[in-house]
């Protein structure tokens, strides 16, 4: 299907160059002199390759049709992870390589995927948005600290180092965004 380069998207699928390339960022450049044009950097879905192209805003380009499928993570080894279609229960193996390491930590048995298929083929997975996690380890406060609006480090069971509020200690139960790994709120009991 043909789009306007203006309307890519982080996260849209093309099919460019005989290639299918997961758009990673985008930037519109409008200089004084001529037309506005769209800088988009993108990721090879097979061999996972980053480049950048350069597109006028007028211009058209191929989006390729995607379909997301919900699935249910179920477990995983060494080398792969193994999820469950929630339409038709059919279990599926993938590669770890599928998805980066951090987010594999992230995977419990019964979390909901959303998976990105592509021509019969998985080409991403979706965590859900928030994701709870115990804290493993937080810097002590420091007197005064809490009078602005400050944040110190931290460390996850899964760990993860991140930045957060500092009356978040030991042991405490977090939401962090599993998008930008970032600390969202504190977990409600």
């Amino acid at each position: 299907m043909k789009i306007n380069a203006n309307l890519i998207k982080a996260g849209n699928i093309l099919n460019y160059k005989n290639r299918l390339l997961q758009v990673l960022n985008t930037n519109i450049i409008k200089p004084g002199k001529g037309g506005a044009f769209i800088q988009v950097e993108m990721k090879d879905i097979k061999d996972g390759t980053k480049f950048n192209e350069r597109w006028r805003t007028s211009e058209n380009v191929e989006k390729a049709s995607i379909n997301e499928i919900d699935a249910t993570f179920l477990f995983k080894d060494s080398e792969k992870f193994t999820i469950m279609d929630n339409n038709n229960f059919e279990q599926t193996t993938c590669s770890n390589h599928l998805i980066d390491d951090v987010k594999l930590s992230l995977l419990e048995e019964g979390m909901n995927l959303k998976l990105i298929v592509v021509e019969e083929k998985i080409v991403n997975i979706n965590l859900p948005k928030n994701i709870k996690v115990k804290i493993l380890t937080a810097d002590p406060v420091v007197k005064g600290q809490t009078a602005s609006s400050s944040y110190k480090n931290a460390e996850t069971t899964k760990n993860i180092k991140l930045l957060v509020p500092p009356h978040i200690k030991e042991n405490d139960e977090i939401v962090i965004n599993s998008e930008n790994l970032e600390y969202v709120e504190k977990a409600k009991v």
